[in-house]
Formats: structure tokens, C-alpha cells, sequence
């Protein structure tokens, strides 16, 4: 499990794809001052507190919005890519099933990690303030988005249409979850306890959560890829 997570972790810091994720967080992360002081001059208050976390919060925004995106975007195949092409036989061989799935999962999900804290620790540098709830809540968001598309990749066999899939889903997921989270609905409400936003809202440790239903949904996918040959 640990060659796995290593191999992935590795993996995912090869070519330029860090640069661009943390340019993208301190990107939004700088613009959400420059909003923030347009508010300001708009007369519009916000607490003291509000404004010494409002450039990391925005980063929390933009993976409520952008976040499945992101992660699917990028490890949509992370588990049919080594059915695809057979490489899943050699591993089966070295370990267990459950050993590929979490090895894969803790792998990708430290790499968001350190993308994630190089970011916060840019940003403390200039507002004198590490916003660790926030932090956490992010790498919550992260660890659920990352579970499910593992689910998905262990689920649909041909990479191709993950990555269609992860267009769809990176669109429509932020605003169905908002939607349930919105709802007054009854019938639709319920399932804003199985989603994210729902744990995120509020500078609290409801993000916990968020990880508890991690783990529901990483159970699933390895009870599903133990019935599965390979």
C-alpha cells in the first residue's frame, strides 16, 4: 500500500500540474482581497474575523464550485486506466485489493494536501494568519471528490468515458449539492446529509463528516473491485 501511495504521490507532481493548481489558488486567493477591498470601499462591513480568512475561504469557493472538476479532471482513470491496460494483474500479484484503492486514494489525496498547504502557507505570509479550519475543511472537500472518482473509475472500465463523465459531473455536481442543501423539498433535502457542502458550511468541525462518508464511499468501491476480475 505505502509502494502504491508513493508511486501515486510521485506520479502527481510530474509535469506542471502543482504550479498550476497553487497559481490557481493564490490567484483567488488574491483577487478575494481585491474584492473584498472593493466591498470595503462600497461601505459594506464585514467582522475582523471575516477579514483575516476571506483569501482562504475563497480557495474553499473555488473547490465547492470547481473542485470535482479538478479532481476528476485529473484522476479519472486512476483505477480503469490499470484494467485498461492490464497492469492491474501485476498489482493484484504484490497486494490486495483494498491495499490499491486506499494506496491510490491516500497517494492523489496528499498530493492536494501539499498543493493546498503550500497555498495556505503563501497566503499566512502576507495576512499574518493560518487558517487551519479552513484548511481542513478544504482537504475534506478534496478526500470526498477524490473517493468518488475512484468509485467511479472502479465502476465504468473505459477511461474515455470518465473523462467525459468528469466534465459532466464537474458542472452539474456544485449545483445539484447546492440545490439539496437550498431545498425545502423533503424528498430532495435528505440528500444534502450524503453531500459535501452540507458539512462545510459554516468555520466548524462538521467537516468531519465529510470524512466519514469518505470512508462509506472508499468501502463501497473496494467491496465493488474484489467482485470484479481483473
Amino acid at each position: 500500500m505505502l509502494a502504491i501511495s508513493k508511486r501515486e504521490f510521485i506520479e502527481s507532481f510530474k509535469g506542471i500540474k502543482p504550479i498550476i493548481i497553487i497559481a490557481i489558488f493564490l490567484i483567488t486567493a488574491y483577487y478575494s482581497g481585491e474584492f473584498s477591498d472593493f466591498l470595503l470601499s462600497e461601505n459594506i462591513d464585514f467582522t475582523a474575523e471575516e477579514l483575516e480568512v476571506i483569501h482562504t475561504i475563497a480557495i474553499s469557493g473555488l473547490l465547492i464550485i470547481f473542485g470535482m472538476l479538478f479532481v476528476m479532471g485529473l484522476s479519472h482513470d486512476t483505477m480503469n486506466r490499470e484494467m485498461h491496460e492490464r497492469t492491474i494483474r501485476f498489482l493484484v500479484t504484490r497486494t490486495s485489493r483494498s491495499a490499491i484503492i486506499i494506496g491510490k486514494f491516500l497517494g492523489i489525496w496528499f498530493f492536494w494536501i501539499v498543493c493546498l498547504v503550500t497555498s495556505f502557507l503563501v497566503i499566512s505570509i502576507f495576512v499574518h494568519k493560518f487558517d487551519m479550519i479552513t484548511l481542513f475543511q478544504a482537504t475534506s472537500l478534496v478526500a470526498y471528490y477524490l473517493a468518488l472518482t475512484i468509485l467511479l473509475s472502479v465502476l465504468i472500465p473505459k477511461p474515455g468515458f470518465t473523462m467525459f463523465l468528469s466534465i459532466v459531473l464537474g458542472i452539474a455536481f456544485p449545483i445539484f449539492n447546492s440545490w439539496t442543501v437550498l431545498t425545502s423539498n423533503p424528498w430532495i433535502s435528505w440528500v444534502k446529509y450524503l453531500l459535501p457542502f452540507y458539512y462545510v458550511e459554516d468555520r466548524n468541525f462538521h467537516f468531519i463528516g465529510v470524512l466519514l462518508l469518505v470512508g462509506v464511499i472508499l468501502f463501497i468501491a473496494i467491496a465493488i473491485f474484489n467482485r470484479r476480475g481483473c
